[in-house]
């Protein structure tokens, strides 16, 4: 299923829609450092980026997955939508599993990348509107080592 970005509602702060890939290789999640001097530079986040016009999410995803990172995904499976409000706009963040199909990930995009495990992401900062991810991709590693 193709899903659409969402238009912006009229007379509110402006509503970014965002899609991230969730791309996970031995247990461990890739994660990239944002380009000092950008919005939230330094810190760490899920790859992806903003969506264009008439662009679907998932078409967004592989764009910007190959803009940053050179890298081919399989057919991202969406996990969670979070919506956070900063003090001069909102994202709809779009998280989304995916494997890279072909590449091997390089930093072109962004200041670095590591491949982190779920418990180790607490030794990141990363953006707050991401936090809520970073704790359910925790709890779902807990689970798992648990057994459950």
């Amino acid at each position: 299923m193709t899903r659409k970005a969402k238009p912006r509602a009229p007379h509110s702060s402006p509503l970014i829609q965002v899609a991230a890939g969730l791309i996970v290789r031995e247990g461990r999640y890739l994660i990239a450092r944002r380009k000092i001097g950008t919005h939230l530079g330094g810190l760490w986040e899920f790859p992806g980026g903003k969506c264009e016009p008439g662009e679907s999410l998932e078409d967004c995803l592989r764009r910007e997955l190959r803009e940053e990172l050179g890298i081919d995904v399989s057919a991202p499976v969406h996990f969670r939508t979070i919506r956070h409000d900063y003090p001069e706009k909102t994202v709809e963040l779009h998280f989304f599993r995916c494997a890279i199909s072909r590449g091997e990930a390089l930093a072109l995009d962004c200041e670095e990348i590591r491949w982190v495990m779920p418990d180790e992401m607490t030794d990141y900062e990363f953006p707050p509107a991401d936090r809520p991810l970073v704790e359910a991709l925790q709890q779902e590693g807990e689970r798992i080592a648990d057994g459950i």
